[in-house]
């Protein structure tokens, strides 16, 4: 029986990522390793026997993030199904056990987040061979991180004390508790952290889901039936969609459901819920550092640094958390950090642009990075990926200079069509129609300086799209 991965990618990390609810959050960035953690999550499973391509439920805004971040571990087949509007987790799971089930009478779904770290990736194999017999069986599983402490910030598992094969009956799910009661729990021993990661069979999730929560099975159903395709994604429906309870599948099926058992996971697991959570789980220096990106520090101790943007030097500092992003830079003591969601609502209420916007956006064709704007102009920079082109399109309120500064691009301006090298240009004026086209085995990336009353990006004609956008208009 194919294993099917779903990862739940539609959070916003505002708990950890400094400012914007739309800005890229913590699974899509390299904080603990390599990759990212979204794609950490994905290659993690590659050894598993039987696993087939994801079924990755994210953020319609994230799309092209996750496609991309997808096609450069080499997923090739992903699933990418578009939540309108977040609604939590049951009716994302639902959603993909749905689709599941168009392909296969049989699925077996391995439902993981986006944002954890797991260290031991044996340890995890094991329990997920032990959750498969289960969900063969015609469980529904869950696993259970022993706890390492009386952790007030999650949810508790209650066990049974007798095992089958490994798994135990799930007795009760408990709220996060105060410190008192936690400590009551760790000393019990049959109490473990709730992670959050489930599998089951398909039919196995729907028919529980229909018994416990048919509203949602009803209306997810729904809005899978009616989902449209949007060039490699699926775009939930989102009228019917958005009417759907919005419970987490715990709320929904598992604290309801008599047939929940859980399976205990020892495997240097964390959900990364917070930047000194990273530090505890990073590798440290001999100063007990842990440096991410370009970072110079001296006479620095016991300090998280993640550089993503600019070179970041420290002097003399200790116990600090220093996150420098390309919208903002990020200072705390490490046992302060955890208050940056105050940080962030007090952004939003000023009506900061840095609340809902990004520097770097991706697109179907690449991606462009906001270098700098001021009245009546914005200077981006623009990549656009090998045989990738952008829709023929217009403007009624700014112009546009294009510089080509790495690869050749095929450029459309007005009546005609041309090739510009690396140091050539054109410019467009206001109301002209233009496209471009890396039509090259090689990146291209131009520097675009825009110029006009008005600059944002709903100020687009599109006449002509191998992306299928034109609609939007």
């Amino acid at each position: 029986m194919q294993i099917i991965p779903v990862i739940l990618s539609g959070g916003s990390g505002a708990r950890l990522w400094p400012l914007s609810r739309k800005q890229y959050p913590k699974q899509y960035l390299p904080l603990a390793g390599d990759n990212t953690m979204f794609q950490e999550t994905i290659l993690r499973l590659s050894e598993l026997d039987n696993l087939t391509d994801p079924i990755i439920v994210c953020n319609a805004d994230h799309r092209f993030l996750v496609a991309e971040q997808c096609q450069q571990i080499d997923i090739k087949n992903p699933t990418i199904l578009l939540e309108p509007v977040g609604r939590n987790t049951a009716p994302a799971i639902a959603a993909a056990a749905l689709q599941s089930l168009k392909t296969s009478d049989d699925a077996m779904l391995l439902v993981l987040s986006a944002d954890h770290v797991i260290q031991d990736v044996e340890a995890f194999y094991q329990a997920i061979n032990i959750a498969r017999n289960q969900a063969q069986e015609g469980k529904l599983a869950t696993f259970g991180i022993v706890p390492t402490n009386a952790n007030t910030g999650y949810g508790y598992i209650k066990s049974s004390k007798e095992n089958d094969s490994g798994a135990y009956k799930v007795e009760e799910f408990v709220e996060k508790p105060d410190l008192k009661t936690a400590e009551k729990y760790l000393d019990q021993g049959n109490y473990l952290w709730n992670s959050g990661m489930f599998m089951f069979k398909a039919d196995t999730l729907i028919d529980e889901l229909t018994i416990h929560s048919p509203d949602t099975v009803k209306l997810v159903s729904d809005a899978v039936n009616n989902a449209t395709q949007d060039f490699n994604f699926i775009r939930l429906d989102r009228q019917v969609f958005e009417s759907s309870p919005s419970n987490s599948i715990d709320y929904a099926l598992m604290e309801k459901s008599d047939n929940v058992v859980v399976v205990p996971l020892d495997a240097g697991w964390s959900d990364v819920g917070s930047w000194s959570a990273l530090y505890d789980i990073g590798v440290k220096d001999s100063s007990g550092n842990v440096l991410k990106g370009d970072v110079t520090a001296k006479d620095t101790t016991n300090t998280y640094i993640y550089a993503s943007h600019h070179m970041v030097t420290t002097v003399g500092v200790d116990n600090l958390i220093v996150i420098d992003t390309p919208d903002a830079t990020f200072i705390a003591s490490q046992d302060k950090a955890h208050e940056v969601k105050s940080i962030v609502e007090s952004i939003q209420k000023k009506g900061r642009d840095e609340a809902h916007s990004n520097r770097k956006v991706y697109r179907p064709w690449g991606w462009y990075d906001s270098i700098e704007s001021g009245e009546n102009f914005q200077v981006k920079r623009l990549h656009v990926k090998p045989g990738a082109k952008l829709s023929l399109q217009m403007h009624h309120k700014r112009a546009e200079h294009w510089v080509v500064v790495i690869g050749t691009a095929k450029v459309t301006n007005g009546e005609q069509t041309f090739t510009l090298e690396k140091g050539e240009s054109t410019y467009i004026p206001l109301g002209v129609t233009h496209g471009l086209e890396n039509a090259t085995n090689k990146p291209l990336e131009i520097i675009e300086v825009q110029s006009g009353t008005y600059l944002g990006e709903d100020d687009i004609v599109r006449f002509e799209d191998i992306y299928g956008r034109v609609k939007e208009n």
